[in-house]
């Protein structure tokens, strides 16, 4: 009967591993790709408003 309970909650832990798994990396993954999307809007706006500041530009008077 000992034998029984132990195996139960060995099999319960390996079930309950995946759940907390998946709790904990779903809100991970969404705050890593909101972050990323934020980060790369504030890197368009910042290209935006600097004027005359481009690697572009740069890139095009090596090549001549």
């Amino acid at each position: 009967m000992k034998k029984l309970h132990f195996v139960v909650i060995i099999a319960s832990v390996f079930f309950l591993q995946a759940c907390v798994h998946k709790i904990v990396t779903v809100p991970a993954k969404i705050a890593y790709k909101t972050t990323k999307g934020v980060v790369k809007g504030t890197v368009a706006v910042g290209k935006a408003i600097i004027p005359g500041d481009s690697d572009d530009d740069d890139n095009k008077k090596d090549k001549k």
